[in-house]
């Protein structure tokens, strides 16, 4: 099978992938999404419009489809029906990779402070977004899950001290994670391949989409 993570074969197997995965977290704590509390801590009440923007994926521990990314990046923003159109934007297997996006959406659950969303790759699964830490400037958050399968440590910068770094890992670690899984996300900008795309801000203005 066609490896090129732009072949259709390839979307198409990743999108199942998302899918399949949805639909075990779903499966695993049952109930509807609402009535679904995480079993792993928050960050508290999260400013959403400040949380909109750009994140660079500084380390994981990964889904499927982005299990060799590069340059990953997260883009979230508002739409006008107040749920969250995401854009996932990253290479496969190096930096010279062609582009590759997802595009979930993402709807936060009732009476969470903003901290817990769904996010819904293929109709009707959706996946629990746990947003366990964000730093109190806003410029790093980790992102995980109750059945400590993924996570995701995000950044505004492509490159964080290794301080924070360490930090972040430890309270993965602390969060039930097994830190042999998580990959640390190759990061190189401005970018140099095909779709090269200069070097996003650190941190976009909130912005808005019209639901579709």
């Amino acid at each position: 099978m066609d490896k090129n993570p732009t072949h259709p074969r390839w979307r198409l197997r990743a999108a199942l992938a998302c899918a399949a995965a949805a639909l075990a977290a779903c499966a695993s704590r049952g109930g509807p999404p609402a009535a679904r509390m995480p079993s792993i801590p928050t960050a508290g009440q999260v400013d959403l419009a400040r949380f909109m923007g750009d994140w660079y994926v500084i380390a994981h521990v990964p889904t499927w489809p982005e299990r060799a990314a590069f340059n990953a990046v997260e883009t979230y923003a508002l739409r006008e029906d107040g749920r969250i159109a995401t854009r996932f934007r990253y290479r496969h297997g190096g930096f010279d990779a062609p582009v590759s996006t997802m595009h979930p959406v993402g709807t936060v659950r009732p009476g969470t402070g903003n901290a817990v969303w769904d996010m819904q790759f293929l109709w009707p699964f959706q996946a629990e977004y746990v947003i366990a830490e964000l730093s109190p400037d806003g410029q790093r958050t980790l992102i995980a899950r109750s059945d400590r399968d993924y996570a995701w440590l995000m950044a505004r910068t492509p490159q964080i001290a290794p301080q924070d770094y360490e930090q972040a890992m430890a309270r993965l670690q602390a969060l039930g994670y097994d830190l042999k899984k998580v990959r640390r996300v190759p990061q190189r900008w401005p970018e140099s391949g095909p779709d090269a795309a200069p070097q996003p801000p650190a941190h976009e203005a909130p912005a808005r989409e019209r639901a579709r």
